[in-house]
């Protein structure tokens, strides 16, 4: 056996080793671990399964706890033509975007620690089409989760949406009052022109997607849409491609 591999033989798992020098638990030790609160010769390391070698120092935050990493929300301002479903690592992923590089900490009181754990196991909620832009929720958070499911179409979702032709007679009516698609009556909703080529639609129970087809049934093409709020959030202050947490005191 050659030196190297006797080397690697002496690795253990960072969970064993903590657990070890802390005379906890494994689980706890992992805790410590996934809060980002262990160190290994200096550098922060937030896997359990991370291999150690006996040499390597092991150092522990002071004032660490072993506790569960709280669930998060994330709020993306997705760019046009980023699949928001996409698995990470797939070509145009919004999720690719979900990396410190893009987050912006805006007003935020105090310091949040971003953590490889919340960016597990995230699910997309109200998935925006794929050539639209704006808001975009990703949540581990069960109760986000079940409230966006449950109440998705009694929330109002405010969208921009760019416009190019000339809009029939009685259109923006039509628009307004659910008939704009030919043969199915939508909810009435509040429609109204920010500029010549820009109308505001504030939704309730209609979905982004079928702006499009609304759009074309009162003789607009639609060139561009771009999400501002959903509910009570907003994503304001966020540019294209950055992202913030939902803080816990939000609202949808």
């Amino acid at each position: 056996m050659s030196q190297t591999e006797s080397h690697k033989d002496d690795a253990v798992r960072l969970s064993k080793r903590l657990a070890e020098q802390l005379q906890c638990s494994r689980r706890e030790a992992a805790l410590y671990i996934e809060n980002g609160a262990v160190q290994v010769d200096g550098i922060t390391v937030e896997h359990p399964g991370a291999r150690v070698l006996p040499e390597q120092t092991i150092t522990l935050e002071a004032g660490a706890k072993p506790q569960e990493v709280p669930p998060v929300t994330i709020l993306l301002h997705k760019p046009a033509h980023y699949a928001a479903l996409t698995p990470r690592g797939a070509e145009q992923s919004a999720q690719d975007l979900l990396t410190v590089d893009h987050w912006n900490q805006g007003n935020t009181p105090a310091p949040i620690r971003v953590l490889n754990k919340h960016f597990q196991h995230l699910e997309c909620l109200e998935a925006l089409p794929l050539p639209a832009s704006g808001l975009t929720i990703y949540s581990q958070d069960r109760r986000v989760i079940r409230k966006l499911q449950e109440e998705a179409r009694f929330l109002e979702q405010e969208c921009i949406a760019e416009v190019q032709g000339k809009i029939v007679d009685g259109g923006l009516e039509r628009l307004c009052n659910g008939t704009a698609i030919e043969g199915k009556q939508l909810p009435r909703i509040k429609v109204s022109w920010q500029s010549e080529q820009r109308l505001r639609f504030a939704l309730k129970g209609i979905a982004p997607h079928e702006i499009d087809a609304m759009c074309r049934g009162v003789g607009l093409k639609l060139v561009g849409l771009k999400r501002l709020r959903v509910g009570r959030i907003s994503m304001a202050g966020l540019t294209e491609g950055q992202w913030r947490y939902l803080m816990p005191w939000e609202r949808f």
